[in-house]
């Protein structure tokens, strides 16, 4: 298929930056390749794109980088270099690349400002977190259901931008379960637990009774949530427990959540997506550079589902979601 966009695609600063980000792969045999990739990504990638059919990609920062940093003014000045840095690139590619804001959740009201001005200034589609956020100490973790954000979600709502939960490991003190078992870290599993996990804390928390246009996207076909959502709920009603939410959460996965095809590229997972949420709901996506374009598009573009399904998670529901031009 000619004309997909992609959206969890990733990108690392020059080694020239002055701030060095924490990357979660670095353990990983693979990593020289991958920050190599990440690093290039202004080459490498498009010339991938063009080989795949891909016309636009939404470009973000790799993790767990600006959510890695313990001081806020640090996070603050490395989130707007960055910003501006990928601004750039942007304005040197017309119509084949856009931008996710890497934003300080260390202070929501930095994160506020400096989304706003993304928006507005930047023609920024959206933000890109990845995961809690770190803050003062490094065993520190905080997730955006609590009420310091709210002033923060307000804003985006306001700005009517989706916000891209992506995923970072747990705390280092959160890791016994995964001991004498690192194969299962990073992208294999623990992301996936991680980041549904957040996502499901912000469903329980009542926000979006309180912003109902927020719009949220995991990627990872929805981290293993269409499959497992009914039982949360379920659970939750027969143990007689209580949310602070008002309904039942996978009523906020169907209204307030997208997902992307990003590095599951597996035909019954996809089946089990398009059954929980429909075909409106799901986008396009790689993960580059920890995947490749090639797969990915060799994947997508033969999977039995209907041409005009294939359409819309290909293109037309990031045209409408973002507001890009067709």
């Amino acid at each position: 298929m000619q004309g997909k966009i992609a959206l969890e695609e990733h990108f690392a600063p020059p080694d020239t930056f002055e701030v060095k980000f924490q990357y979660v792969s670095t353990r990983l045999p693979a990593w020289p390749e991958f920050e190599r990739r990440q690093v290039n990504f202004f080459e490498q990638a498009l010339r991938d794109m063009d080989k795949t059919g891909v016309e636009m990609s939404i470009t973000s920062l790799g993790a767990p980088a600006i959510q890695a940093l313990l001081d806020p003014g640090q996070a603050a000045q490395a989130s707007r270099k960055c910003n501006d840095f990928l601004k750039a690139r942007i304005d040197e590619h017309p119509g084949r690349l856009a931008g996710f804001a890497a934003l300080p959740m260390q202070e929501p009201e930095a994160a506020a400002r400096e989304l706003t001005r993304c928006v507005r200034e930047l023609g920024f589609v959206g933000a890109l977190v990845n995961g809690f956020t770190q803050l003062q100490e490094p065993d520190s973790a905080l997730y955006y259901d609590l009420p310091r954000y709210l002033p923060f979600w307000e804003e985006v709502e306001k700005l009517d931008v989706p916000f891209y939960l992506h995923p970072r490991n747990p705390m280092a003190s959160q890791l016994r379960i995964y001991e004498g078992h690192p194969w299962l870290l990073g992208s294999a599993w623990a992301f996936g637990i991680e980041t549904s996990t957040h996502a499901l804390r912000l469903m329980a928390s009542g926000l979006f009774d309180k912003c109902p246009g927020l719009k949220i996207v995991l990627g990872h076909l929805g981290e293993g949530l269409p499959s497992g959502i009914w039982r949360v709920d379920h659970r939750i009603k027969m143990g007689g427990e209580r949310t602070p939410a008002k309904k039942p959460l996978a009523e906020y996965f169907r209204s307030n959540f997208y997902i992307t095809t990003s590095g599951n590229f597996h035909d019954s997972t996809l089946a089990a997506a398009l059954t929980e949420l429909g075909s409106d709901r799901i986008m396009y996506s790689v993960d580059y550079p920890f995947e490749y374009f090639e797969q990915a598009a060799e994947w997508f573009d033969s999977v039995a589902i209907s041409e005009s399904d294939r359409r819309k998670i290909g293109r037309l529901n990031a045209l409408s979601l973002f507001k890009l031009k067709g």
